[in-house]
């Protein structure tokens, strides 16, 4: 990725069971999954539209929910956590 189209983005999806290891596997190409229907990390502006194109061919727009957080910079930001660790932790905002 080359600076200035990075950015972080957080994904919460809530997807119906029938679809929801496809989206998974389309995000996981992206970004880093860390706990149940959330995957975060960084991205470029390309890659970020390519992942929504991926996700709108697989989800059901009438039963499925896919939210982005998108950050230009996680300089003021900090993640923390309780409990088990799930998922990969290669990227903590």
């Amino acid at each position: 990725m080359t600076g200035g189209d990075e950015m972080f983005v957080i994904l919460v999806y809530d997807i119906n069971t029938k679809r929801v290891n496809k989206v998974l596997k389309r995000s996981r190409k992206y970004l880093n999954w860390v706990q149940n229907s959330v995957l975060e990390g960084e991205i470029s502006e390309a890659n970020f539209k390519k992942l929504k194109m991926e996700l709108q061919k697989v989800i059901n727009v009438e039963e499925d929910s896919c939210l982005f957080y998108i950050f230009r910079t996680t300089k003021y930001s900090t993640r923390e956590s309780l409990g088990i660790k799930k998922g990969g932790e290669g990227v903590i905002i």
